[in-house]
């Protein structure tokens, strides 16, 4: 199979539209070609005029570990060309940005999941792109994720920069196709293409969206594995928890929780008591780690990690929401007082006065039937199913692949 960086560099016919244009590039660290070779390198040994590239969060080259950690503007020490910042001074390209190409290409590699900041940076490129002319191509890569849909729609006026619009957490797209349904959904007049993949089967194992031809390199610091892309759209809530994610460890963002006030075990117990279904579709493990750094550093957590791989793992069956809800669930019902909320003093991704783990959720509803002692699975359910399936319909006539 071939990414879209792949076939924009073999196919002479697709780069012919940007003979005497100027061209940006939009990367982090696994913007790579299939023998590995950094898209900016590549590009520019295939004669395109690249005259800017642009950082995503983490930076372009990946080196800014935490969230709301900026990335300056800097100049390529090897090509001289700026290298704009989207998560430094602004998120959202400016116009002296904007002025330095005619053509955008977009080759940020997702994870499939709301929160990614990625697939805000696309529609914030899109929407000055609309304002200023230009032209953006989404040179397109795989949803390691891949397709199933899983979470309650963001509640309008919920938005932040990690929720654009109106979506799922798990929102079963890719980036090309995305960019399309944020054209239609914002009503935007804008030059935009998608460099299709060839041969992307998100439906066929054992991959379910992530080709086992391709080396995994890490989009951004914690994203390490492609259990961790599986599982995300999950255990990326802890962020607005106090519970430990497993930043400060070799496997961040693939546990339910840390902490070493709590007994994985008899978590895990509840869970299976109270909403067994939610928990099929892949192995849990119960382990123990000691933070370097970030919550509870240098203090001994037990936690039940998630194992999204091999023979434990269903593609179908694997709901990574609601098993998050239903750990958050367990510990309510186990420690009714325990803090695991983040409070309102903790700004979450540049918004104020509101909980981090609404923020994330796109809404309060999440939190409020983790709280409520006498909320059951099916009440969670019934306000995720029906805006679940709602998107499916939103989005099937925009799937490429």
């Amino acid at each position: 199979m071939k990414f879209g960086i792949d076939r924009l560099l073999t196919e002479p016919e697709l780069r012919k539209p940007l003979e005497g244009k100027r061209v940006a590039l939009v990367a982090h660290p696994a913007s790579v070609t299939e023998d590995l070779r950094h898209s900016l390198d590549a590009l520019i040994a295939a004669g395109i005029n690249v005259t800017s590239a642009f950082g995503p969060q983490h930076g372009l080259k990946g080196d800014k570990q935490d969230n709301m950690v900026e990335t300056e503007d800097e100049t390529d020490p090897v090509y001289g060309i700026p290298v704009f910042s989207l998560y430094g001074e602004v998120r959202r390209p400016a116009g002296q940005m904007m002025s330095s190409a005619d053509v955008f290409l977009f080759d940020l590699q997702d994870l499939g999941c709301r929160i990614y900041t990625f697939v805000t940076t696309l529609l914030y490129l899109i929407e000055e792109a609309a304002k200023h002319g230009k032209s953006v191509w989404v040179l397109d890569r795989p949803n390691p994720a891949g397709r199933p849909v899983e979470g309650t729609l963001l509640v309008p006026g919920n938005e932040s920069f990690v929720g654009a619009a109106p979506m799922p957490m798990r929102h079963g797209l890719t980036l090309g196709e995305m960019g399309h349904w944020f054209i239609r959904h914002f009503d935007l007049d804008v030059d935009y293409r998608v460099i299709d993949m060839h041969h992307w089967l998100p439906e066929a194992g054992p991959g379910y969206g992530w080709p086992d031809s391709r080396i995994w390199i890490n989009p951004s610091p914690n994203a390490a594995s492609l259990n961790m892309a599986r599982a995300y759209a999950g255990t990326v809530m802890i962020e607005g928890a106090t519970l430990s994610e497993g930043r400060g460890t070799t496997r961040p963002l693939e546990v339910l929780f840390g902490a070493p006030d709590v007994d994985a075990s008899v978590i895990r117990k509840e869970m299976e008591r109270f909403a067994p279904d939610w928990m099929t579709g892949c192995a849990l493990r119960e382990c123990w780690f000691e933070p370097t750094f970030h919550k509870h550093q240098g203090k001994l957590c037990n936690a039940l990690m998630v194992h999204a791989e091999g023979a434990h793992y269903d593609h179908e069956a694997f709901r990574p929401w609601r098993l998050q809800a239903l750990a958050f669930k367990a510990i309510r019902r186990l420690y009714p007082d325990y803090p695991i909320w983040r409070g309102k003093d903790f700004e979450y991704e540049y918004t104020e006065d509101v909980l981090a783990i609404d923020v994330i959720n796109g809404g309060p509803a999440l939190r409020e039937w983790v709280d409520d002692t006498n909320a059951l699975p099916g009440d969670l359910d019934a306000l995720a199913a029906p805006d679940e399936e709602a998107w499916r319909e939103e989005v099937r006539d925009l799937l490429l692949y």
